[in-house]
């Protein structure tokens, strides 16, 4: 179902970092991280079934990852929810993604679905079920997967947690190198949770680790195909780094137009 964790405004250097792990059938292929065509430029994996994407980061440094989330009964849909990702990540702002979201939303069918959308200066979960919750982060640890943000009920989530709160991750370095581990937690018989799922057809099939600050030059972005027990994480580093630089100049250019 996906596990996604975001650490907000604790590193004033890097105030977005995430770990998050995709759960899919293991006959779901999908691309590794790149460049995708098109304005505004956005680094992400793509599904090669649906041509969405699970996660991805755009020029603007805007994030937008998503977790299916767990209903009764499957509500319907009209539309793949790694689309209505991609969409959201043609915004300028994380405000815009959240107004886009509903638009889609109130366009088109989706099954249920939690929603991460954040920049440096404003980061939303949003519920989607059969009605539509938008919430604001606080800073802080903040994580989600099959249920609502920091859900108690959740045993996965406050495994998590628990693991990504024994120490003070007070810098990019220490939260990536944290979270690299976390996430890599193999599955124990004996444990009610683990950050990788195993089973026969379905489980988890990669693991991204993002970095973003106000710094092109900083941004970090690790992707591993496959579970991280399993597989190395690869550094996108320099695609992310070249697409958030991009931005900033395009940004630069329109003010410079303005004056």
């Amino acid at each position: 179902m996906c596990l996604l964790a975001i650490q907000y405004r604790v590193v004033p250097e890097s105030p977005i970092l995430v770990a998050a792990n995709r759960e899919e059938f293991f006959d779901r292929r999908s691309t590794s991280p790149s460049i995708q065509s098109g304005k505004p430029r956005i680094l992400c994996p793509v599904d090669q079934r649906s041509g969405g994407t699970w996660l991805g980061v755009n020029q603007h440094g805007v994030f937008v990852g998503i977790c299916n989330r767990r209903t009764l009964e499957p509500l319907g849909s009209n539309r793949s929810r790694g689309l209505l990702v991609k969409e959201l990540l043609k915004s300028v702002s994380s405000r815009h993604a959240v107004d886009r979201a509903n638009e889609e939303f109130n366009k088109y069918q989706f099954e249920a679905c939690n929603l991460v959308i954040a920049d440096r200066d404003n980061a939303y979960a949003l519920h989607h079920e059969t009605e539509n919750e938008v919430i604001e982060l606080n800073p802080g640890l903040n994580i989600i997967g099959a249920r609502n943000l920091n859900d108690p009920r959740d045993e996965r989530v406050q495994l998590a947690n628990r693991l990504l709160t024994l120490q003070t991750l007070d810098s990019p370095v220490k939260f990536l190198a944290v979270a690299s581990k976390v996430f890599a937690r193999s599955p124990n018989p004996m444990a009610r949770a683990s950050m990788v799922v195993r089973g026969a057809d379905y489980g988890t099939v990669s693991s991204t680790l993002i970095a973003l600050g106000a710094k092109p030059r900083d941004a970090i972005y690790q992707h591993s195909d496959g579970p991280a027990d399993e597989a190395r994480y690869e550094d996108y580093s320099p695609l992310l780094r070249d697409i958030l630089s991009r931005g900033l100049r395009e940004a630069k250019n329109r003010v410079a137009l303005v004056d």
